[in-house]
């Protein structure tokens, strides 16, 4: 059966069991201040931008009311670009707010003799056009916004800001004050003006690091992944010498679905890794293909890495730029199996790792089991017609054609317990 891999992940992940079906997970939601930039949290493909950490922008500077602030948060709109979409265009009008949540993004702009230069390149954490907020509608974008990457942006339109200031006293004094501030700093007086517009007196205020409960502690429910075996009766009367078909039957039907279970684990939008990975753990890397460089970086963000995850075309790709650099991995011993490794950590093969069309993928690195605060597999045992653990075989009767069908059940899931548990190398190309 060609469609039988070594399925690393199944045989790596500590599994746990949940009895009632759903796992709760209660975590410190952690996000600093003072650095310029945005914090944002994900669930899945959901991406939120923390309330607090919009006192970075110039607009909200010094605003302290937290339920203003996530008004404001709540305001903002997710989308997705694909690399070399433009954000925005240069002269477009200026009416909207980026938050860069992950990916990178180029501006690019229009020179004196009308040549095209290139700006700086930004990533994530940082904002775009928040200029928007207290200008004008005739105001434009100076600059065009480009995707380098893949990326997950934050929108807010300036109409939807408008709406909510025009709701609140608080927040028109803000943009009132930020207004005039910047009003004062055009004249003459700018370097008064300029202390205005810190927000502060005296030593300014230092980053720092806040750490907070979450109100709404996640529950991971256990999926199912099902298929129906279908059998005629005469193959499971004729044919059981000198082995039962039926069995042989459903063992390829298990291990089917055994691979869409890894699948899910890697790629479901509710569970999966690689749309679970906390942003601030994902990286990308240094000029395209996997380096040491890049996987260094990668081990060094969390401690006791198990493994490595890539594709076998990655993991290709990984060798080629050790061998141009006379570098030669070593090979550990994992289950009996020999394989590379880096650092001494293994990479591990798994083809459930997606490849994109411009030849782009994913390198997976984490830590497992719960005495670690790692990641673990989630599933459950005991179930009525149990075949497998955490996998029933139900039979479903045999119809008018003598075909007797099998409901095959597994249940699973993941968690990551802790952000630190795994990271992702993004963006890799596999095709130089």
């Amino acid at each position: 059966m060609q469609e039988i891999s070594s399925r690393w992940l199944l045989r790596m992940l500590p599994w746990v069991q949940v009895p009632g079906g759903t796992y709760r997970l209660n975590r410190r939601l952690t996000y600093a201040v003072g650095t310029g930039r945005v914090s944002f949290s994900n669930i899945g493909d959901e991406v939120r931008v923390v309330p607090p950490t919009l006192a970075e922008l110039p607009a909200l500077k010094g605003l302290a009311d937290q339920d203003l602030l996530a008004a404001v948060a709540s305001r903002f709109q997710q989308q997705e670009f694909a690399p070399g979409d433009v954000l925005v265009a240069s002269g477009q009008p200026l009416d909207q707010v980026l938050l860069i949540a992950h990916g990178k993004v180029r501006r690019t702009g229009t020179g004196k003799y009308g040549d095209q230069l290139t700006l700086g390149t930004v990533a994530d954490g940082h904002y775009l056009g928040d200029e928007a907020l207290t200008g004008g509608q005739e105001d434009t974008w100076a600059y065009a916004v480009t995707a380098v990457t893949p990326v997950t942006a934050l929108v807010l339109p300036r109409q939807s800001f408008a709406d909510l200031v025009a709701t609140s006293e608080a927040l028109r004094t803000q943009i009132d004050q930020v207004v005039a501030a910047a009003d004062l700093a055009r004249n003459k007086h700018g370097e008064a003006a300029i202390d205005l517009a810190a927000g502060h007196e005296g030593e300014p205020e230092l980053p720092g690091t806040y750490v907070d409960y979450e109100l709404s502690p996640r529950e991971y429910e256990l999926s199912v992944a099902q298929t129906v075996l279908r059998v005629h009766s005469r193959v499971a009367d004729l044919y059981n010498y000198p082995m039962n078909q039926t069995e042989q039957q459903l063992r390829l039907t298990i291990e089917a679905l055994r691979e869409r279970q890894e699948h899910e684990l890697i790629n479901n939008r509710d569970f999966g890794f690689l749309h679970n990975a906390d942003l601030r753990q994902r990286i990308h890397t240094r000029g395209g293909p996997p380096t040491p460089d890049d996987l260094d970086e990668l081990l060094a963000r969390r401690r006791k890495t198990a493994f490595y995850l890539a594709h076998p075309r990655t993991i290709a790709a990984f060798g080629r730029e050790c061998t141009a650099r006379g570098i030669y991995p070593q090979t550990v011993d994992v289950q009996g199996h020999t394989v590379q490794s880096w650092r001494g950590v293994p990479m591990l093969p798994s083809d459930k790792i997606p490849i994109s069309a411009q030849g782009t993928t994913s390198i997976l690195a984490m830590r497992i089991g719960e005495e670690n605060q790692g990641v673990v597999g989630l599933n459950q045992t005991g179930i009525p017609d149990e075949y497998q653990p955490g996998l029933s075989v139900r039979f479903m009767g045999i119809n008018e054609r003598a075909v007797i069908s099998y409901l095959v059940s597994a249940y699973f899931s993941a968690a990551i317990l802790v952000p630190d548990a795994l990271g992702v190398l993004d963006n890799v190309e596999i095709g130089r």
